[in-house]
């Protein structure tokens, strides 16, 4: 995987599952050097769980936020060490 030195887990809740959030995510995220996942939680929140370079974490979070803002509430991040598991970006389901 590279550099990834940290993992970021962001839970986004407001009106954030059904209305398209995990596809803008995996399409911006591929556009990072980013790895994991987003899924939707049975609680109405929206998981994004990311490794890769902080700078482009970061930037793809910025991105999100802009994108997704009219349906975000609350944004809570947890970062922690990276473990190396993905090699690529999907949805879970």
């Amino acid at each position: 995987m590279g550099h990834a030195t940290h993992r970021r887990v962001c839970h986004f809740s407001g009106r954030v599952q059904g209305v398209g959030f995990r596809y803008t995510v995996r399409n911006l995220a591929v556009q990072y050097n980013v790895y994991g996942y987003v899924r939707n939680l049975p609680d109405g929140r929206v998981e994004l769980l990311m490794e890769g370079p902080d700078e482009e974490m970061q930037d793809l979070f910025d991105e999100v936020n802009r994108k997704m803002q009219p349906y975000i509430r609350n944004v809570a991040q947890t970062v922690i060490s990276a473990t190396g598991e993905f090699d690529h970006f999907i949805i879970r389901h």
